[in-house]
């Protein structure tokens, strides 16, 4: 009824509404999805325990537990680093004033006004950089709103999550996409928690040894901060590699620094650049193009959690929008990460312990050949 332009018109201003309407709301939405993609992560887990013959209720406990014990040890965590960070950093204030004081100097050497000089080293100052550490954690006190209703949400989810299965299979008698939409959904997500967190869990083990191999202070910190910014998709080994570098740089002067940020490249590049993105591909079917540009979308939208969320974000966005729609095949095929759509029939992949054991298997006995005729 409508002119095409008109209706692309149309949907893109009601985007913009959208979107305006989740980035006003931002707050409510990010611990409420992460709350989510925590019992997503943790279901197989209660499943599992059913299969085994637990009661219900045992299962929603251990669920529970599993759930709150994730959470208090990333917060304990988090909370532990930033402490011990704000008390180390004023230790090198000295050294960071002498570095300022011989980087102006150099930078006058080429022609740079004394004004701009002194705004510059002004506002390079390592205490300021102290005070603000000793700030954020000070406002870990004015999240207790968000962490009670995270908590409060996160319990109610985790009881209501042993009848999800019966809910999606009264949602499939009468809308069979949408529930097979939301059970990939929960697949690629679990699929992408699985393979982020091992390899961060290795990146991690390998910066905190390197690290603490080279003298860098706080290497478990660090250590930490690359576990986490591995969950930011493309750009979490830069954001990595910053602080420890400036560390190296205080500590040892500029050859201890390059070499931390060749061991970071060696590392945290290849693992997390190169070969981590091939697995995550293989797991939520999403591009690398794809992820790198919902990466600045979700994080301009819902903030620093949201670049954490980005992958998931965009997962339950494409099971509502673009996996229920049988007319929005073509948008699938700019998503995913092959240009052809997989067969439903072909069988699955075999693992690699699979064809390991099939090549140690011997060849079957071959029946002799007939004699050549003469």
């Amino acid at each position: 009824m409508f002119p095409r332009a008109l209706v692309i018109l149309l949907g893109i201003a009601a985007a913009v509404i959208v979107a305006a309407g989740v980035q006003a709301v931002a707050w409510l939405i990010g611990p409420a999805f992460m709350a989510l993609i925590i019992v997503i992560a943790v279901a197989p887990v209660q499943g599992w325990l059913k299969r085994h013959g637990w009661p219900g209720w045992a299962t929603t406990v251990v669920v529970i537990l599993l759930v709150y014990g994730i959470l208090v040890v990333l917060a304990l965590g988090i909370i532990i680093s930033v402490a011990r960070l704000a008390t180390e950093v004023p230790q090198y204030a000295d050294k960071f004033d002498g570095l300022v004081a011989s980087a102006t100097a150099e930078l006058a050497r080429w022609g740079v006004g004394p004004e701009q000089l002194h705004k510059a080293a002004s506002s390079l100052n390592i205490s300021n950089l102290a005070g603000v550490l000793t700030a954020l954690l000070g406002s870990v006190a004015g999240l207790a709103t968000n962490l009670v209703f995270l908590l409060a949400l996160l319990l109610f989810l985790s009881v209501e999550s042993g009848g999800y299965g019966q809910r999606l299979a009264q949602i499939e008698a009468d809308r069979p996409r949408i529930t097979a939409a939301l059970e990939h959904f929960a697949w690629g997500t679990r699929q992408y928690l699985l393979v982020t967190t091992v390899f961060g869990l290795i990146v991690a083990v390998l910066d905190t040894i390197a690290l603490a191999l080279l003298g860098i202070p706080l290497a478990f910190t660090w250590g930490l901060l690359s576990f986490i910014t591995n969950y930011i998709p493309n750009i979490g080994f830069v954001l990595g590699v910053i602080p420890p570098a400036l560390l190296a740089l205080l500590t040892g002067g500029p050859k201890l620094m390059v070499i931390v940020i060749v061991l970071y490249c060696v590392i945290n590049f290849v693992v997390q650049s190169i070969i981590q993105p091939r697995f995550i591909g293989d797991a939520v079917g999403l591009s690398v193009t794809v992820t790198f540009l919902v990466l600045f979308f979700w994080a301009w939208l819902l903030g620093p959690l949201g670049a954490i969320l980005a992958i998931p974000l965009t997962l339950l966005a494409k099971a509502l929008l673009v996996d229920i729609d049988p007319q929005a095949k073509w948008a699938a095929v700019l998503l995913r990460d092959s240009p052809t759509e997989p067969d439903p029939q072909a069988p699955p992949k075999k693992s690699r312990r699979e064809r390991r054991r099939e090549r140690r298997q011997p060849a079957p006995d071959l029946p002799p050949a007939p004699p050549a005729p003469t």
